[in-house]
């Protein structure tokens, strides 16, 4: 976490993409399209992500791997 205004459980933009394996202008895209994860803006262009929410959206899109 690189600045003051995240806490442990939040990533920046870069940060969020990293860790999802993804390139930081890919969530950046979703965001206005409405596909990526969930985030918070705080401020006009602070964008944070809760860690807990990149697994939801991780878990949500999971594909196969159940037995039909």
């Amino acid at each position: 976490m690189s600045t003051s205004a995240h806490t442990l459980d939040t990533a920046s933009t870069t940060e969020a993409a990293t860790y999802l394996g993804l390139s930081p202008r890919t969530l950046e895209k979703w965001r206005s399209t409405g596909r990526g994860p969930v985030y918070a803006r705080l401020g006009r262009r602070l964008i944070v992500y809760r860690f807990e929410d990149l697994d939801n959206w991780v878990m949500a899109n999971r594909v196969g791997g159940e037995s039909e």
